[in-house]
């Protein structure tokens, strides 16, 4: 079982205050902002360009790096429980997801048991690329069929996932909550997995 990062085991709300602070917005204005650009299909950084006009997003991004970097306190409740639960069942657990490069150690110093940490960054390949969900698989050394990948978007996670001849699990929190209609019921949390 390989589980998305943002959204799936971090709640990334911390990330996005430092973001609307960086940008001069109010945390409300930048959340509803995203939320709805989102629904229009626009990226993330196209959303804080608008907020922000004339600042780099770039620039910004990489000053933010470690401060965005996930911490013990990000983790959803039901994360620990629920990886616990899965490992002493005898599934093993992946975590990938698209982040930087710096984002795998940062996971791994929480010590969620995970048998492999990969970043999209690392691995030089986001998202929904069918590319991507090779390396999972190959991270994995199982055949797609034996594959479950817990995402929380139906573009990123839950259809390339199903593309690729693995299984989903849609786990629909944090900001792309109640956005896109997905192929597979949705987990009310991690712990609906055990």
């Amino acid at each position: 079982m390989v589980f998305d990062i943002g959204g799936v085991l971090v709640d990334e709300t911390r990330m996005w205050r430092g973001w609307a602070a960086e940008l001069g917005v109010p945390f409300e204005t930048l959340w509803a902002a995203l939320r709805e650009d989102i629904r229009r299909g626009l990226s993330h950084r196209a959303t804080m360009q608008r907020l922000a006009p004339g600042r780099d997003i770039a620039a910004l991004r990489r000053a933010r790096l470690k401060a965005d970097l996930p911490v013990a306190g990000d983790l959803y409740p039901d994360v620990r429980p629920a990886l616990a639960g899965l490992a002493a069942r005898g599934v093993r657990i992946g975590i990938a997801g698209n982040q930087p490069r710096e984002a795998a150690a940062a996971l791994a110093a929480l010590g969620l048991g995970a048998a492999f940490i990969a970043t999209s960054d690392a691995w030089g390949v986001q998202k929904p690329d069918p590319g991507f969900f090779a390396r999972v698989q190959e991270a994995c050394g199982a055949p797609a069929a034996a594959i479950t990948y817990v995402g929380d978007r139906v573009d990123n996670d839950v259809l390339p996932a199903l593309a690729a001849g693995m299984r989903a699990a849609f786990l629909p929190r944090g900001l792309w909550a109640g956005v896109g209609e997905s192929p597979v019921p949705p987990l009310p949390d991690l712990l609906a997995l055990l």
